[in-house]
């Protein structure tokens, strides 16, 4: 790992943890661990570009279809790819067919980046995590050895237990809240050899338990609003991203392109920086 390294550029590709849920911005628009770090990384380096090619719902095989190419081309010195884990969490999950196709990301971006920066994805300790565990860390096995045979980063999120608190999680039990995504931009941060500006692993001062009468009624609350529609949507073949693109993808013109700061100097969230369109 290089230290204090200097980068121009980052496209991050992957599903709803890299689009930035939950980490809602009162627009209404997502942040996220990934937008964050762009923004950071822009005070920086003058000129320096980003786009966000992450979709929620994704799967990993539409992932390498829809945004691996396209990443790709972009040529960036930065690549982040996270994808595959909403694969294990499907009832049926064909781990050879994940493992080939995450395969084929990373050949396809190790080569077009300078760093290409992969992910042992969090999870929120419960019985869900239990359940899915052996799958998760079939996939974690398989980022070590990619990353080991193509010179990419890992920044372990699934080892750090300040990740699996409930405290960094949403209501949805799915996505983590905004402390949770600045925690892992700080991880990713650190993984690029940037120097460190706090400890992303430092467990949150103890609170008392939630009373049992509370944790029922938030056990409702979120199979209501979220587990039974996402079992509906399962059971209909839809997915949350149905008819969506990457923020910095656009559909009408089908391609991708770059976002920078309108003032490097303080740079502010990636919602109001301003697109740089090649034409190409």
């Amino acid at each position: 790992m290089e230290i204090n390294a200097e980068y121009t550029s980052l496209v991050a590709v992957g599903d709803s943890f890299t689009e930035g849920m939950s980490d809602l911005l009162p627009d209404g628009s997502y942040r996220g661990w990934a937008d964050v770090l762009a923004t950071r990384m822009a005070t920086r380096t003058p000129g320096f570009r980003y786009a966000n090619l992450a979709v929620r719902g994704k799967l990993i095989g539409q992932i390498v279809d829809e945004q691996v190419d396209v990443a790709a081309a972009m040529q960036a010195d930065v690549v982040t790819l996270v994808g595959g884990l909403n694969d294990t969490l499907r009832p049926k999950c064909d781990m050879g067919m994940v493992r080939g196709r995450l395969e084929e990301a990373v050949e396809r971006l190790a080569p077009s980046c300078k760093k290409l920066v992969l992910m042992r994805s969090p999870g929120r300790n419960g019985p869900v995590m239990e359940r899915f565990r052996p799958r998760m860390e079939e996939l974690f096995a398989l980022v070590d050895d990619l990353a080991a045979r193509h010179g990419a980063e890992v920044a372990d999120l699934y080892g750090a237990p300040v990740l699996g608190d409930p405290r960094m999680w949403d209501v949805d039990r799915l996505h983590l809240t905004a402390e949770g995504h600045l925690r892992v931009a700080e991880a990713v941060w650190q993984t690029l050899g940037l120097p460190p500006e706090n400890d992303w692993q430092a467990l949150p001062a103890a609170t008392a338990p939630p009373r049992w009468s509370s944790r029922r009624v938030d056990d409702v609350r979120f199979a209501r609003r979220h587990l039974l529609p996402w079992i509906g949507r399962r059971l209909t073949g839809r997915s949350s991203g149905d008819g969506r693109t990457g923020a910095q993808f656009s559909a009408e013109l089908g391609r991708a392109f770059w976002v920078t700061p309108v003032d490097a100097g303080t740079p502010g969230p990636v919602a109001t920086w301003r697109r740089v369109d090649t034409g190409e």
